[in-house]
């Protein structure tokens, strides 16, 4: 179903994926999502700084970073002092500058910074993050409605053959008026959610859905010196460049896919972290427990992970962050472009968020799922659902 390439055991969460989507919840399936997303993110976060000090190291032997929780830190690290002047970045910092709040400064954003000294002065020279549980959320359930919406949009290609042979003209001949379109999509729709509904596989043709990027580091740099970095960590034993893709227009950068090799006993030699301990304490696993448990869940997984690296120079790095493609923009913007809005893929947006937010509450049990995609419900449903797996009240008012 999904592949989420920077996990571990990244086959058991795509198998409680796929089952969820047919209301098939095993009770071992709260314990396993709980150590999928918080011992997956404390591995992921421990590779990533290791793989980012190393780049980081290289570039500039004298780097230091601070860890950020909001994306206007980075935003300000980056107008603080730049190493290039022209008129398109003074114009830039200065409109940030002036209105900040027009930015996205309070987004989210579990990262790391790294800087340099220039002038006396600390320069960022980059970033490390892991996307959020939600953005992953979000991205994973966009993978599969565009997947389910390609069956469906086949079911109806299929009616409207059907209809042309038992009219005797060719398809491409077929003028189908605007309501038997509707009406076709319609039943083809309702044929994947009665495949759903009675646990009939559904046909996943197209490949297995991956999703690449939930490590990444981003590194300042100019062509030349990209080069050269790009060269030396494909010379690293326990690196394997991928991919490599050059983006030109409005978004100018160099991509690059890693496989890497984590050292794990070097991962595992520091104990887990006190916010992770209280989260595995509530859910009955003590301390002395986590830390064998987290030992067992790295060892057990898979040698190798993906992560992505993104090269681009301060001007393009500004202008992904401030300017004429700023990534909060890009991501409304795919909001926007999603073909397939029904009730069907609302249902996997929620049921894939419930997911990944399970783990942070303090709902041991999982029980009954509180959604099947075949049903429809309000939005003010799912709302409720998520109030009372963390517990908040909800305030009835009399008629």
């Amino acid at each position: 179903m999904i592949t989420i390439n920077s996990y571990l055991h990244r086959d058991v969460l795509s198998d409680i994926i796929r089952r969820w989507m047919y209301d098939e919840a095993l009770p071992s399936d709260a314990d396993w999502i709980v150590r999928l997303v918080h011992f997956n993110h404390a591995y992921v976060s421990r590779y990533l700084d290791f793989f980012a000090v190393r780049i980081f190291r290289e570039l500039h032997p004298h780097f230091f970073s601070r860890t950020i929780q909001i994306k206007g830190d980075l935003k300000d690290a980056l107008v603080a002092d730049p190493p290039v002047r022209n008129e398109r970045i003074d114009e830039l910092i200065l409109d940030y500058r002036q209105n900040p709040g027009r930015f996205y400064r309070e987004t989210p954003f579990h990262g790391t910074l790294y800087f340099t000294r220039r002038n006396g002065f600390a320069a960022y020279v980059g970033s490390s993050r892991i996307k959020r549980a939600r953005r992953l959320a979000e991205k994973s359930a966009r993978r599969i409605i565009d997947r389910i919406f390609d069956r469906i949009k086949d079911h109806a290609d299929a009616l409207a053959d059907e209809r042309a042979r038992l009219l005797g003209i060719p398809r491409e001949n077929l003028v189908t008026a605007p309501g038997d379109m509707t009406r076709e999509f319609l039943i083809a729709e309702q044929r994947i959610l009665d495949d759903l509904r009675e646990k009939r596989p559904i046909a996943e043709d197209g490949g297995i859905l991956e999703i690449n990027d939930v490590a990444g580091v981003k590194v300042v740099s100019e062509e030349p010196e990209q080069r050269k970095l790009i060269e030396l960590i494909g010379g690293f034993p326990d690196c394997d460049i991928i991919e490599e893709e050059r983006h030109a227009g409005r978004y100018n950068a160099t991509n690059l896919l890693i496989r890497f090799r984590p050292p794990r006993e070097e991962i595992l030699a520091r104990p887990l972290d006190p916010g992770i301990l209280n989260v595995m304490q509530r859910r009955g696993i003590s301390p002395d427990e986590a830390n064998p448990a987290f030992a067992e869940f790295v060892r057990s997984g898979e040698e190798s992970v993906l992560l992505e690296i993104i090269f681009s120079n301060y001007q393009e790095m500004l202008e992904s962050e401030i300017g004429r493609c700023i990534h909060e923009d890009r991501i409304i913007e795919q909001r926007l472009r999603q073909q397939y809005r029904g009730p069907l893929a609302r249902n996997i947006e929620f049921l894939l968020e419930y997911l990944f937010v399970f783990p942070s509450s303090r709902q041991r049990e999982l029980g009954e799922l509180p959604i099947k995609i075949w049903n429809r419900y309000l939005p003010d449903y799912f709302d409720e659902i998520l109030k009372q797996l963390f517990g908040i009240p909800t305030n009835h008012f009399p008629d």
